[in-house]
């Protein structure tokens, strides 16, 4: 049995109760992340953080249109977030797009055993990043959740660049080694 996912039930009280601490605690998850997202689709980083509030705003009033069944609260909200984009891009500069880009193509539903592997893998991965020592599972959640650069982190944390980089490499061989051990225990 699949163990509930911690961002899907802070959705469901957004729905359910209106509840402001989950929505804060949601708003602080994936805000950092929608914004590195949009401006990885190109949006300039005032657009992005516009956007970005935007897709908060609709997680706030659609919250009761999420169905976990369907897709994962990251899936869902970066869903939306691309499609703002795409309305912006739209609104923004309507003559200058190219009809035929693939980007503004909706995307295919995702198939649910894709689903279903995504969320065993983010399940496997949590659970291996849960075991790393907190240093780097610290390193690694602020590199590849927050998308700061290792520059970043080191002013942040005041370590040193290369003792950064360094725990981040070793963070991911020890994750390595215990997803590989992970899927070496399912094929037997």
């Amino acid at each position: 049995m699949a163990k509930p996912d911690p961002l899907t039930d802070l959705i469901r009280r957004v729905a359910e109760q209106r509840d402001k601490t989950a929505f804060a605690a949601l708003f602080d998850h994936f805000a950092p992340r929608l914004k590195s997202y949009l401006v990885r689709l190109g949006a300039d980083a005032a657009s992005a953080e516009e956007l970005t509030q935007e897709v908060m705003i609709t997680l706030w009033r659609k919250a009761h249109l999420f169905d976990a069944s369907r897709a994962t609260a990251a899936t869902w909200l970066f869903r939306i977030a691309r499609n703002r984009r795409i309305d912006a891009l739209r609104r923004d500069r309507s003559a200058l797009l190219d009809k035929e880009d693939p980007s503004l193509r909706p995307a295919a539903p995702e198939d649910q055993d894709d689903e279903l592997d995504a969320r065993l893998r983010e399940d496997r991965v949590r659970e291996a990043l849960a075991s790393l020592p907190e240093e780097q599972a610290d390193l690694i959640r602020r590199a590849f959740f927050s998308g700061l650069s290792h520059s970043q982190i080191a002013e942040d944390t005041g370590l040193p660049l290369g003792t950064v980089k360094s725990r981040i490499r070793l963070a991911f061989g020890r994750l390595r080694r215990i997803l590989e051990d992970d899927e070496a225990i399912d094929t037997d």
